[in-house]
């Protein structure tokens, strides 16, 4: 709808208007480089390339395996010209404004490190969608982190096999060989297996303190979790929830 004029004047002045880019909902590096480059003038390829690269790392702070801790889901002005190294240098900018020192005092609560927020956040935000059962959720982990257990957390399984679209995890698949196998392997994995949203964040920083040390969903599938103390009743919860699993004959 605008004249050749305008057009043309718009090219020469290098006027812009400023594009509104959402990342969320983002599990991998490859996935975020590619709703970028529908939103941005860079292809897949080259925003992939600034998103693994060890120098762009590096100035942010960070190192290429860790740097996907740094994206705060949310909407974001640019404009469309905007190269893959000035993204991540605007992202860097979002994640120390993020970090307000509120943020701060309540991570040394839990005495963990904003990488290790984010980790345990991302785990968090897969576990649960249920905004008001995150902090519960957060403080299972918790409590397994301070009792030395391993977190046996089964989407770290999913991300680990690359496999997002399994519905049940069977034992088979709990012997999968990978740093990021939370039943082998204790603490926390190497990296955030997802990008995790605000409510996740926040909920790790604000945790609830309980006796928890198990949970798992539902037997009404109705996105909730039942949470135990002892593995008696855990088992009890669990068998609950297998035998719904096959009775809806979910595999």
């Amino acid at each position: 709808g605008m004249s050749v004029i305008r057009v043309a004047r718009m090219l020469k002045l290098g006027m812009q208007t400023p594009v509104r880019v959402t990342i969320n909902n983002v599990r991998i590096p490859a996935q975020l480089a590619q709703k970028l480059a529908g939103q941005i003038d860079a292809d897949s390829a080259a925003i992939m390339q600034a998103l693994t690269s060890g120098e762009v790392a590096r100035k942010a702070g960070f190192d290429s395996l860790t740097l996907f801790s740094m994206f705060i889901p949310n909407t974001y002005e640019f404009y469309w010209t905007v190269t893959p190294e000035e993204f991540v240098e605007r992202m860097k900018r979002e994640y120390d404004r993020f970090w307000t020192p509120e943020r701060d005092a309540l991570r040394k609560r839990s005495g963990l490190s904003r990488f290790e927020v984010m980790t345990l956040a991302s785990i968090v935000y897969e576990e649960t969608r249920k905004t008001d059962e995150m902090p519960r959720v957060a403080g299972v982990y918790v409590n397994r982190l301070k009792k030395g257990m391993p977190l046996q957390a089964d989407p770290t399984i999913k991300y680990a096999m690359q496999d997002f679209g399994l519905r049940r995890i069977l034992y088979k698949h709990l012997k999968y060989e990978s740093p990021y196998n939370t039943y082998l392997n204790k603490g926390l994995p190497p990296s955030p297996i997802c990008m995790p949203g605000i409510n996740a964040i926040d909920a790790v920083l604000n945790y609830e303190k309980h006796d928890y040390i198990f949970f798992c969903a539902r037997e009404t599938f109705d996105g909730y979790h039942n949470f135990a103390k002892t593995l008696r009743e855990h088992n009890a919860n669990a068998q609950a929830y297998s035998r719904e699993l096959n009775r809806r004959k979910i595999k």
